[in-house]
């Protein structure tokens, strides 16, 4: 029998069950104030049902061993062994201190490429602008100031900048940011933590969210232009760096300009599949509900060879893997 070197869609599909149990696992934590042990039981949760996806895939994007990691850390060969060769993007828990306090947006995420590559980046912040699709190419930039960008978009979608709501991560180190925005006229949603759920929003519509800027984690850059990849969207990534240290890790990478601006293409090639799961409730996803003695969840996947997006609500026998 000759191989598909395609994704199937089945195989889709079946990425959602990973983020499922990740999700499942670490909302018995929602709200206890331990956001190790949610972290740990998501990680646990999704090591074990990646047993069962047929694949032959290698983590590019997960969990690091200079962190204590022994489950989903990068170089780990995950699948059953069958089935496609594809490179893993993975976060358990993207906010697992959200979790803890049971804030929104947090999320269960991971996503697969074939016939591609997702970029070796090293543990570094980088700052990210991303917007949703049907535009211009180019239309925003990192190097502009943000009431040009903000000027680009209004002019794209025809509508005022004060119509125009913008994504921020709420940290100390966006005030400048935060500052030019209302200055030039648009409204800010802060976001406690969850970039990924802020960049990926502004392809929803729906959810009200039209630019995303700031600094978050570049292994979450990674994961946000996979998604886009699939859906259409614009979205740029430089690497921040703060000292010889992060030149350094920058070097090992092999990333030759320390400055270089990203795009979704250099992030994230080839056939994607991209799969999330709420664990809390945010503008992407509804988070897992408890309905009689079953756990309710809501997840999407996405591929970039066909631009499908599937919303997937599941029931579940709930039980606290904790208990």
């Amino acid at each position: 029998m000759v191989k598909t070197k395609t994704l199937k869609r089945n195989l889709a599909m079946e990425a959602v069950f990973v983020t499922e149990a990740a999700a499942r696992a670490a909302n018995s934590w929602m709200g206890l104030g331990d956001e190790k042990s949610a972290d740990q039981a998501a990680v646990n949760a999704m090591h074990g049902a990646f047993k069962e996806l047929p694949v032959k895939g290698k983590i590019r994007i997960g969990e690091s061993n200079a962190n204590g990691a022994s489950k989903l850390v990068v170089g780990e060969n995950v699948g059953t062994g069958d089935g496609s060769t594809v490179d893993v993007a993975l976060m358990p828990v993207e906010g697992p201190t959200i979790v803890a306090k049971g804030e929104p947006n947090g999320l269960s995420v991971m996503a697969m490429v074939e016939d591609g590559q997702f970029l070796n980046l090293p543990e570094l912040y980088m700052e990210k602008l991303a917007i949703g699709g049907g535009f211009p190419a180019d239309l925003v930039d990192l190097d502009n100031e943000p009431a040009d960008n903000l000027k680009a978009l209004s002019a794209a979608k025809g509508v005022p900048v004060s119509d125009l709501v913008v994504c921020i991560l709420d940290r100390p180190r966006h005030g400048e940011i935060i500052a030019k925005t209302r200055e030039a006229g648009a409204r800010i949603m802060l976001i406690v933590d969850g970039d990924i759920s802020g960049v990926v929003a502004t392809a929803w519509p729906r959810s009200g969210i039209d630019l995303y800027c700031g600094i978050g984690g570049a292994p979450q850059g990674v994961l946000s232009a996979a998604a886009l990849a699939c859906v259409g969207g614009q979205m740029q990534g430089r690497l921040v760096i703060r000292d010889n240290a992060d030149r350094q890790k920058v070097s090992d990478a092999g990333i030759e300009d320390p400055a270089q601006k990203f795009s979704i293409a250099d992030l994230a090639s080839g056939n994607v599949t991209f799969a999330a799961t709420g664990v809390t409730s945010g503008a992407l996803l509804k988070g897992v509900t408890k309905v009689n003695n079953k756990a309710l969840t809501q997840s999407l996947v996405v591929r970039s060879q066909t631009g499908t997006l599937r919303y997937v609500e599941a029931y579940h026998q709930f039980a606290r893997p904790h208990a």
